[in-house]
This record gives structure tokens, sequence and C-alpha cells, in this order.
């Protein structure tokens, strides 16, 4: 099972990198797959340690896919990094061994301290396709342009009937990434 989280690790200038991720947890370990080349691969060769915050802040997921990585953040507890404010969990993990792979290396880490700091109510609809849609952002280098817009139709539909207004600004930023994309690639055509 694949769990929708953001990973915050320390950069070598000391700042912090936000970047959502998708993470396995199996027989209390957790598996980070970042995708080659990218900061929180090179963060995590260089310092083995991770912060897995479980949010349901649907705006971090779409702000770090469309350039808007400044969320405020604090000093973890037992590892050299920042957990997000927004953070309704976290988990400070260290790196214990590295699966190489051409895409996507498998980090695999143990926890050295985890805590809960709000209930976790769920996600509506709405938020729900904010995070699908920032997938789909994630990805636009290879998906078809026809199955991006497709995704897309079919999560209107809930972000129509269900969204807050921090969904629906979330959802802005990711249509108008989109869009950039889109004319980039007909640019490079032409």
């Amino acid at each position: 099972m694949i769990y929708e989280t953001i990973i915050t690790t320390r950069n070598a200038d000391g700042t912090v990198h936000i970047a959502p991720m998708g993470i396995h947890i199996a027989d209390g370990r957790y598996m980070i797959q970042p995708f080659k080349p990218s900061t929180t691969l090179d963060n995590l060769l260089r310092t083995k340690q991770a912060i897995i915050n479980m949010t349901d802040d649907v705006m971090i997921f779409a702000g770090c896919l469309t350039g808007r990585r400044d969320w405020p953040t604090r000093q973890a507890s037992s590892v050299d990094g920042e957990l997000l404010d927004a953070a309704l969990a976290h988990v400070e993990v260290e790196v214990t061994s590295v699966e190489e792979d051409e895409l996507r290396p498998r980090f695999y880490c143990n926890k050295v301290y985890e805590q809960t700091h709000a209930p976790f109510k769920g996600f509506n609809r709405g938020q729900a396709a904010v995070l699908e849609a920032a997938i789909l952002v994630s990805r636009l280098s290879i998906l078809s342009q026809e199955k991006i817009k497709s995704e897309i139709d079919y999560l209107k539909i809930a972000i129509d009937k269900t969204a807050g207004e921090k969904e629906k600004t979330a959802w802005a930023w990711l249509m108008t990434r989109i869009e950039e994309h889109e004319k980039e690639k007909q640019e490079t055509t032409q």
C-alpha cells in the first residue's frame, strides 16, 4: 500500500526541502522511493535522514508541484531536520539500506521517533481529487495529454461538488501548471 505524504529533508545549505511523495510501510519499516534525479534523492544519500509528514492540507501537495515550497516548519525531535507545522502526524526516519535502481532507488528506513499532533478526520472527495491531480502533475512528462485531460475531467466533478476554498485554490494551481506544460510542449514541437 502507498501512503501519500510530504517528505522533508535537509539541503546541503541547511535549508529544508519539502516534497510530496508516496511511501510504503511494511513490517514496521518505511520505504521512500524518490525519482532520479531529485533533491530528495540527493539529500537522503547525503544525510541518511528524513521526516515523513502526514497532512490533510492538500495545498501543500499542490503547492510543492507548482513552485510553492515555502511552508512553515519546526525542528524535529530526533533527526537533523524539520517537520511541517501542518503535519497531523510525523515520523522521523533514518536510512538503513538502499536498493539501487535506474529510475527510483529504494531507501529502507527505520523509525527513530513518531508523534501524532492532531486527529485525521478523513479526506472529502475534493481533497482526494486534488491529491490525484497532483500525482498527474508530477508525471506530466510521461503521460499523454489525452490521459491527463480524461483524468482531470473526471476529477473536476468532485471539485465542483465538494471542494472548499483551499481545495479550489490548490486545484487552480495545478490546472495552471498543466496549461503551462501544454504550452511548453506545443512550443517545442513548432
